[in-house]
């Protein structure tokens, strides 16, 4: 046996020493240098473990036979014809025969024999699979049972179902069978009195046998000439009665017996739901009457209306409710509401967090509304007003020792009363100005009218306290009669006595408002989309509409597709109180907006979509349907005009063009000028809106006979010389009262002398004297 060391068998192999060294040491031969010498077992056992350690079976010396190689050999014939060719058939040769030898070798080899260990694994692998397949047969029987149930649970529902149904099935059938049988009750319960008085005296008394006879010659007879005629199943009542042919008896009505009354019947009452426009001939159908019979209601109620005329929503009601049904508003799911509601739920999901209170200052003109919120901003606000007055609703968020607020200015002439509602609308907070030394006035009695139909709670500023006539109590005392009761006399509301001038409690009334702010607990979504609601609108010449808005709920930013109304657009800009540029608003923010489509109404909501063409979808959505009630109102009003003027005889008209800085003035003008009329002139406004006088207003002004009225606005150069070509009267006013007085003259230089007798005294005639000269004298004595 040759030996060699460690470093020769490394450098036979081609390996380092190291690592022969480190393999020796795995495989169990100790060696501990490279001049160890290493025997042929020892290199056996290292070439055994780098055979294991690379995944290959050990071999083991040979113990006998391991395999049996068996081989089988088969030999047949097998016939070939002769080669081909064109020989002949007696001269082709015999078929060949060639033999074919066939080999098959089969190797069988002996199974190792199992070592103890690998015994055990295969029987833990057995034992494994055992319960593997245990585990699957119990899992396959728990989901068959699961299945079976739940099969079990949809039979037993279809079960019930199937019942219920036909449960349903024969109420239905029962109620449809007691139904006809009450209607042909009734039907012959309605006809028999009137075939009994019909009926001949001598009929009545005819023999019971000759009563008798309809009903047996009726019977079919087998066997006879003409039983196999097509005879006439279910004959109807009034058929039973013609003369047929051959030799028959007349067929008396056996109803004879009945009695004669009909029983009371119960009226249906019928929901119906009424759309915003329908037809006449429409609301007919869907009451189950006849188009003539709402017709005739309509006239009972002073209308004029055709079949195909369309009725809005509010009237259509109202005949549905006096014809005795329920009327509802018909639910539609369009485009707007589908908006509208995945804001409202996009909003819901955001955190709650506390928002300042919006302020609305309220009072009558003169009562320093405007001086005090002037005080407050530390600014010149009442200076820039025309008149001294307040015209439009003013926005401003101030930020106080105590914290944020944002106040609502608005108007207190008469003429602003839609302004002030509005005002109302957006606040939480009304702070009721009083001038000492005024008293309550009627606009002070309206904002009180208005707080109370919002909700919103009052804290009354009692101002002018510096003026020497300040009477607080009297104010007190008249404020009560309004039911407005200070917290010093057992009420709720709080008084604070202020001066604008001074300054004197104005830091109590910041106070009053942030504790009363508290009490009401005040908190909005500030994350996601926005929800506002349009303050005041306006038409700028070098910016397009501008729209003042204050942000309720969400975060408005620039960039934002918007809907207000009937306008839409993308938030281009936006400008705070001050004219400074900003990107964002937040929660009771107010914000001038850019990028609508036009000047939105004052009072609209405004609200953040997901995409500008869903906006301006519900923006023409609105239009549409301003559109069909607008026409719907102009088609019902057509013959009551006509009566009323028939009835009034020829009245005269003021036709006025109305042009304003902003939709707040034109509503207030709209409402105050139409309020002027007598019976012999009335004021007609003919076109009102929004922005500077252009060409096309001057050409209707012209067509119509109109005159003019800018407020806060001027005619452009084209529109002036329009104007100047034309005559047509042109008039600027900054002041509503100016305004106001000027129509009023107007109305009354279109009025017709008024002759009118007025007795002084009496006399009585006691003679008449002809003279040539003089005519008649008449001698009188006074009495």
């Amino acid at each position: 046996m040759s030996e060699v060391t460690v470093n020769q068998l490394a450098s036979d192999v081609g390996i380092p020493v190291d690592r022969l060294l480190k393999q020796l040491n795995d495989a169990g031969v100790a060696k501990q240098s490279p001049e160890d010498v290493i025997t042929e077992q020892e290199k056996i056992t290292l070439l055994n473990h780098l055979r294991r350690s690379h995944g290959k079976a050990e071999k083991k010396p040979a113990e006998g036979a391991k395999k049996v190689t068996l081989k089988r050999r088969t030999t047949t014939e097998l016939k070939v014809p002769a080669g081909g060719g064109r020989a002949t058939r007696a001269t082709r040769a015999a078929p060949k025969t060639v033999a074919v030898e066939v080999r098959r070798k089969r190797v069988i080899k002996k199974e190792p024999e199992q070592t103890e260990s690998e015994r055990e694994r295969a029987l833990r692998e057995a034992q494994e699979a055992e319960r593997a397949l245990e585990e699957q047969r119990r899992k396959r029987e728990e989901m068959a049972a699961m299945e079976e149930a739940r099969r079990k649970a949809l039979e037993e529902k279809r079960r019930q179902e199937e019942e219920e149904r036909k449960r349903a099935e024969q109420a239905k059938l029962e109620a449809e069978q007691r139904a006809a049988e009450e209607a042909k009750r009734q039907e012959t319960e309605s006809a028999a009195p009137a075939e009994v008085a019909a009926k001949p005296a001598e009929e009545v008394k005819k023999p019971k046998r000759m009563r008798a006879a309809p009903s047996r010659e009726t019977e079919p007879a087998r066997g006879k000439r003409g039983s196999g005629r097509r005879r006439e199943l279910h004959v109807a009542t009034d058929k039973r009665g013609k003369r047929v042919k051959g030799k028959r008896a007349r067929h008396v009505a056996d109803e004879d017996q009945q009695h004669g009354f009909q029983k009371p019947v119960e009226r249906k009452t019928l929901t119906i739901e009424v759309p915003e426009t329908i037809t006449v001939g429409d609301l007919a159908q869907r009451m189950a009457v006849k188009a003539s019979e709402v017709i005739k209601t309509l006239m009972g109620m002073g209308m004029m209306v055709t079949i195909n005329q369309p009725l809005d929503q509010e009237t259509a009601m109202l005949v549905v409710e006096e014809m005795g049904h329920k009327a509802v508003e018909e639910k539609v799911k369009d485009a707007e509401e589908e908006v509208l509601a995945a804001v409202e739920e996009e909003l819901q999901q955001g955190e709650l967090v506390p928002r300042a209170p919006v302020v609305t200052i309220m009072g009558h003109v003169d009562h320093g509304k405007t001086s005090l919120l002037d005080y407050i901003r530390k600014s010149r606000v009442a200076a820039g007003e025309a008149g001294g007055i307040t015209q439009h609703i003013g926005a401003y968020h101030v930020n106080t020792d105590h914290g944020m607020i944002t106040f609502l200015d608005t108007p207190g002439h008469a003429a602003f009363s839609a302004m002030r509602a509005r005002g109302a609308k957006a606040t939480d907070i009304i702070v009721l100005v009083v001038a000492a030394d005024d008293g309550v006035m009627p606009q002070t009695k309206e904002a009180i009218q208005h707080a109370r139909a919002a909700g919103v709670p009052l804290v009354v500023a009692i101002n002018k306290m510096d003026k020497p006539e300040a009477n607080p109590d009297r104010v007190m005392q008249e404020l009560v009669a309004e039911e407005v009761v200070p917290e010093e006399w057992g009420g709720d509301t709080q008084f604070i006595p202020v001066s604008a001038h001074t300054g004197q409690g104005v830091e109590d009334l910041l106070e009053a408002i942030l504790l009363q702010a508290d009490i009401l607990e005040l908190k909005t979504v500030a994350e996601g989309p926005a929800k506002g609601i349009i303050i005041e609108s306006s038409l700028d010449k070098g910016r397009g509409p501008v729209a003042t808005v204050l942000v309720q709920s969400g975060t408005l930013k620039q960039g934002d597709p918007i809907v207000s109304g009937t306008e839409y657009g993308r938030v281009r800009a936006m400008f705070d109180e001050n004219g400074q540029k900003t990107r964002e608003a937040g929660p009771s923010i107010p914000v001038q907006v850019l990028g609508l489509s036009g000047a939105p109404h004052a009072g609209d909501d405004l609200v953040v979509v997901s995409d500008e063409r869903k906006a301006r979808e519900v923006a023409e959505l609105r239009r549409e349907r301003q559109r069909e009630g607008r026409l719907a109102e102009q088609k019902a009003a057509k013959l009551d005009q006509m009566f009323s003027r028939m009835a009034e005889g020829e009245v005269a008209y003021v036709n006025l063009i109305i042009k304003a800085d902003v939709q707040g003035s034109v509503e207030a003008l709209k409402e105050s000028l139409q309020k002027i009329e007598t019976d012999e002139a009335k004021v007609k406004i003919v076109a009102a809106g929004v922005g500077g006088i252009n060409e096309s207003d001057a050409n209707l002004a012209l067509t119509s006979g109109a005159a003019i009225i800018g407020f806060n606005v001027r005619a452009d150069a084209t529109a002036r010389r329009v104007i100047e070509e034309n005559g047509i009267d042109l008039r600027y006013y900054s002041i509503i009262y100016e305004v106001i007085d000027d129509v009023k003259k107007a109305v009354a230089g279109l009025l017709k002398p008024e002759v009118r007798e007025e007795i002084i005294g009496l006399a009585e005639v006691r003679e008449v004297f002809r003279s040539s000269k003089l005519g008649a004298i008449a001698g009188c004595i006074v009495v």
